[in-house]
């Protein structure tokens, strides 16, 4: 693999030692496909770093970590990769470890091994659950910047919070719905897991504005389906099954295409269907007329936070908290912004 780069800065790219790269460098025998592999993508992300950039800048490595969706994931990737380029002469550097389920174990053996290894900071979306705040914690008390992307970790000294107001944005939800609906209907509210703090205060928005305004209405939910459409789709098909009046949805936690489907298989209309994020499956779903309205926030915005955050705070991490709230946008097919 013919390449500009130090042996260490592919290594410190892929996650792998310096030794593993060398040896994968020089096709020396021993080294499993999957770990040429990640070498390969590792020096095609610093090549695409590379690009436009300007050598004598700053440079900043940072890992992002996230249990999410993979439509979410993509989502997010790209705001951080266009990003990169208005820091300079600054130079980002960003490692992405991505999985749409992982065990908390897992997690905060992933957090500890990029702590031992070096980070200047690590942006995060993880569930607020023991093992994984520890993990957390251990990588704070070492010295490194740590945000949190869209769900908060509240219990632990990070530098910032980067992502919406979820409790409003749940409460806008309630509001376009039981506006939709009026007296009478029935909301299937799905959310990932419960072990995320941003849609559980999701639900608190959306169940307070519900109960207060619109109490006629009923409300069921499923949950621990990770948004992935197998799991969620059976779990709706369930609550379907269960409750003939159930007419619509806030999908919290995605999975929209599947929740759609378990309608259709049973006969059954969505009067109206509020989604967050404006990822590549709801942008067809809305612009089908398949779902109502989407609660947007802009993760470039997000992406321009956690930047800041960890530029502030480097070399030492804690010097105070600070929240920087996206803007919650409604959109519909006729104020869909460009992909």
């Amino acid at each position: 693999m013919t390449h500009p780069f130090l042996v260490k800065d592919i290594a410190f790219q892929a996650g792998l030692s310096t030794a593993t790269v060398d040896r994968v460098l020089n096709e020396r025998p021993g080294v499993r496909r999957q770990t040429a592999l990640r070498v390969k993508a590792a020096i095609a992300e610093l090549e695409k770093q590379q690009t436009g950039a300007e050598t004598t800048g700053r440079k900043i490595a940072i890992d992002i970590l996230m249990e999410t969706p993979e439509r979410f994931s993509a989502a997010v990737r790209e705001a951080f990769e266009a990003e990169v380029s208005t820091f300079l002469p600054t130079v980002f550097r960003c490692r992405f470890h991505f999985s749409e389920i992982m065990k908390p174990a897992e997690l905060a053996q992933l957090i500890d091994r990029i702590r031992l290894r070096g980070t200047d900071g690590l942006v995060v979306k993880v569930p607020d659950v023991p093992d994984v705040v520890e993990a957390v914690r251990r990588a704070i008390e070492a010295g490194i910047p740590v945000v949190t992307l869209v769900t908060d970790l509240p219990n632990v000294a990070r530098s910032a919070y980067a992502g919406a107001d979820n409790r409003a944005a749940g409460e806008t939800a309630a509001y376009l719905i039981g506006e939709y609906l009026g007296e009478n209907g029935h909301v299937l509210v799905t959310l990932s897991s419960s072990r995320f703090r941003g849609e559980e205060e999701r639900e608190i928005g959306f169940r307070r504005i519900m109960r207060d305004r619109f109490p006629g209405i009923g409300m069921t939910e499923i949950s621990e389906g990770h948004g992935t459409d197998a799991a969620t789709g059976s779990l709706a098909a369930a609550e379907l099954a269960r409750h003939p009046s159930i007419n619509a949805v806030y999908s919290i936690g995605g999975g929209n295409r599947a929740v759609l489907a378990a309608f259709e298989a049973a006969g059954r209309p969505v009067r109206v269907f509020v989604a967050h994020d404006l990822d590549a499956d709801n942008r067809v779903l809305l612009s089908e007329r398949r779902i109502t309205f989407v609660l947007h926030h802009d993760l470039r915005t997000d992406a321009r936070s956690a930047f800041r955050a960890i530029m502030s705070r480097i070399p030492i991490a804690g010097r105070g908290f600070s929240s920087s709230l996206s803007a919650v946008e409604i959109i519909t097919p006729y104020n869909m912004p460009a992909g």
